[in-house]
C-alpha cells in the first residue's frame, strides 16, 4: 500500500504541524505503507519524508524540473521522479497511490487534494481522501464543506470521501475502512 500525502512546502506557524507530520510519517513506516509525495526537503514535505525514512519506511518523491531546484529535490529517498508538468507530476502521484491525505499547507495542498477527490467523484478512481486536522486546521474548511452539501452542491456521498481526523492513527484506520462507491456527481434535472 501506498498513500499520497500533500503537505506545506513550509512547516507553519505551530510545531504542532511538525509534529503530526513526524508522527504520521513514523506510522506509515511502522505499517509499512509506502510514502508518495512532491519530492521536496522543505517544510512539512521534508518532515513527513525524513520520519519515514529515519524508521525504515519507502518514499517516492515526485517532483517537476522547474521545482526541483526551488523546493529542494529530497536526495535521500528510495526513489525520486522528475517529471515535466504539474499536470503529470499529480497523475504520477496518483497512479502510485491507494489514497490522498492532506497535512497542513497552501493553495498548492489544497489544489491537489481537491483534484483528487474531484477524480473520485468523477469515477476516475475509487480512492479515499483524507485530512489529518492538526490543532484543528481544517475545521473551517470541514463547516464549508458541509455548507456546500447542504446548498446542494455536493452529494453526502461525495462528501463522504473525505474523512477528517486529528489524530494519525485514527486517519490511517478510517482510511483503511473506506470503501468509494461510484455515484452520479448531478442532482436530478440538474444534469447538463
Amino acid at each position: 500500500m501506498h498513500i499520497c500525502v500533500y503537505a506545506g512546502s513550509s512547516q507553519g506557524a505551530r510545531s504542532e504541524y511538525r509534529d503530526a507530520a513526524k508522527a504520521f510519517g513514523e506510522l506509515l513506516a511502522a505499517e509499512r505503507i509506502g510514502l508518495v509525495y512532491g519530492g521536496a526537503s522543505v517544510g512539512l514535505m521534508g518532515v513527513i519524508a525524513d520520519a519515514v525514512l529515519t524508521n525504515g519506511g519507502r518514499v517516492i518523491g515526485v517532483i517537476t524540473g522547474a521545482l526541483k531546484d526551488v523546493e529542494i529535490a529530497h536526495s535521500g529517498l528510495t526513489e525520486l521522479r522528475v517529471v515535466e508538468t504539474m499536470h503529470e507530476r499529480k497523475a504520477v502521484m496518483a497512479e502510485l497511490s491507494d489514497a490522498f491525505v492532506a497535512l497542513p499547507g497552501g493553495i498548492g495542498t489544497f489544489e491537489e487534494l481537491f483534484e483528487a477527490w474531484t477524480w473520485s467523484q468523477l469515477g476516475i478512481h475509487a480512492k479515499p481522501c483524507g485530512l489529518l486536522n492538526t490543532a484543528g486546521f481544517y475545521d473551517r474548511l470541514a463547516g464549508f464543506l458541509d455548507h456546500v452539501v447542504a446548498e446542494r452542491f455536493l452529494k453526502p456521498v461525495h462528501r463522504g470521501v473525505v474523512c477528517i481526523e486529528d489524530d494519525p492513527r485514527k486517519l490511517l484506520e478510517t482510511l483503511r475502512r473506506m470503501r468509494v462507491t461510484a455515484a452520479p456527481k448531478w442532482f436530478g434535472s440538474d444534469k447538463v
